[in-house]
């Protein structure tokens, strides 16, 4: 499901099926998407930022066309306790490598992966970030 910005609306959340992951898509390009985004993380429970949350920046591969500071993107990814992902959505390989491990991602989040919590998933991604 899409949503443009949060909170979802609430005269659906009868329908609303549980939500194992968020995924924040950030364009790289777009000032207001990074504003976007930071003002919709306020109607995110808290207990998502524990490996159900992850920023999905785009248009990266042109990074002389940034509007935003990529010290912005990655300050949120340290605040909130969650990995940021780079793809350039144009470069079918890399959009279907993307489209790979966000799945992976959503499997593990939602607990189709044994042995492998989302809360440890997301260290995990920390640590391999950090290298």
């Amino acid at each position: 499901h899409l949503a443009t910005s949060l909170p979802l609306p609430s005269e659906r959340d009868h329908l609303r099926p549980r939500i194992d992951l968020i995924v924040f898509m950030i364009d790289i390009k777009s000032k207001y998407s990074l504003k976007n985004v930071e003002a919709s993380l306020a109607y995110v429970d808290a207990s998502f930022f524990l490996g159900k949350v992850c920023f999905l920046v785009t248009g990266v591969g042109r990074v002389s066309n940034c509007s935003i500071e990529m010290n912005a993107v990655w300050k949120l990814g340290e605040v909130y306790c969650s990995p940021v992902l780079f793809c350039e959505l144009e470069l079918e390989g890399i959009r279907a490598a993307t489209a790979r491990r966000l799945l992976r991602m959503l499997q593990i989040c939602a607990g189709h992966v044994p042995g492998v919590s989302a809360l440890s998933f997301g260290s995990l991604m920390r640590n391999s970030a950090d290298d």
